[in-house]
């Protein structure tokens, strides 16, 4: 079983919960790390699943009212490219990003592929890649 952890755009966003529906159980692991209150507690195992999950994903949306997610990718794609998978979706829930937001996330985009992250156009593209995705060696993590 391969395992994810589940970053991007929050603020309500139902994205995790499609991609949820479009997962494997039997094969793939999601940690979404969408709590009701925020702790030091949630904080530790969200940084836990980023550390030791197989893959981080990032999926932005509109929705998105913070820039943080968008460092996280940056950082994880220097840091572990291998392991990190980013998604733009440009419209939801009747909201899309303006132009100049498109070009830089093409731009952010192209970055990403050059340190070695995939990049995906869809829920439905990345859902095909994790169920299909073969660990080469199997993993024993303690939490």
């Amino acid at each position: 079983m391969i395992s994810v952890f589940l970053g991007g755009t929050c603020n309500h966003s139902t994205w995790r919960d499609e991609l949820l529906t479009m997962l494997d159980a039997n094969k793939v692991s999601a940690f979404n790390p969408i709590v009701e209150e925020w702790n030091i507690e949630a904080q530790q195992n969200e940084d836990w699943h980023k550390a030791n999950d197989d893959f981080c994903l990032y999926v932005l949306t509109p929705e998105m009212t913070g820039i943080y997610s968008i460092f996280e990718v940056a950082d994880d794609s220097n840091k572990r490219p291998e392991k990190t998978l980013f998604c733009v979706l440009k419209e939801r829930n009747g909201q899309a990003f303006s132009l100049v937001m498109e070009k830089n996330f093409l731009k952010i985009e192209k970055d990403l592929l050059n340190n070695g992250a995939r990049v995906f156009k869809s829920l439905e593209e990345i859902a095909n890649f994790l169920n299909q995705y073969e660990l080469k060696t199997p993993k024993v993590l303690k939490k």
